[in-house]
């Protein structure tokens, strides 16, 4: 679900930090090396986030924040800034081209240009942490 993250709203920021889990301490950060990713350009989108970027002129732009259960895709249009955030269970993420990245959640997508070496890491980065987050079967004694 996409949110506007304009304003100071903790009915918002505990949805989100219920769905992605909270922001990652400084220890954590420094050992992942960063967890936030350079400036994305947005190739295409789905129909939700495409009819908030056509309201304005600006060249259409996106980062990626990674957090304790999943990451967050957050945009402006409008002087406005939205996120989109997406559990690790519910992401997926393709490399298309060479140069593109496709990111899913459910009925929400994002293609970004992946038009340099730092990009590339970054992604590799999310994947490793999405496969880090096993889920472990409890069996009921």
């Amino acid at each position: 679900m996409l949110y506007n993250v304009s304003y100071n709203r903790p009915k918002i920021d505990r949805a989100i930090s219920d769905e992605v889990g909270g922001v990652l301490s400084l220890r954590e950060r420094w050992k992942l090396k960063g967890s936030g990713s350079p400036q994305l350009h947005i190739n295409s989108c789905s129909i939700h986030i495409h009819n908030l970027l056509v309201l304005d002129n600006n060249a259409d732009k996106c980062n990626i924040e990674i957090r304790e259960k999943g990451i967050i895709i957050r945009f402006r249009s409008l002087l406005e800034t939205y996120a989109l955030p997406i559990p690790f269970y519910k992401l997926t993420i393709y490399k298309g081209r060479a140069e593109e990245y496709s990111i899913y959640r459910d009925d929400y997508f994002v293609k970004v240009r992946a038009n340099h070496k730092s990009i590339h890491k970054f992604m590799g980065k999310i994947s490793q942490l999405k496969s880090d987050q096993g889920f472990t079967y409890v069996d009921d004694l």
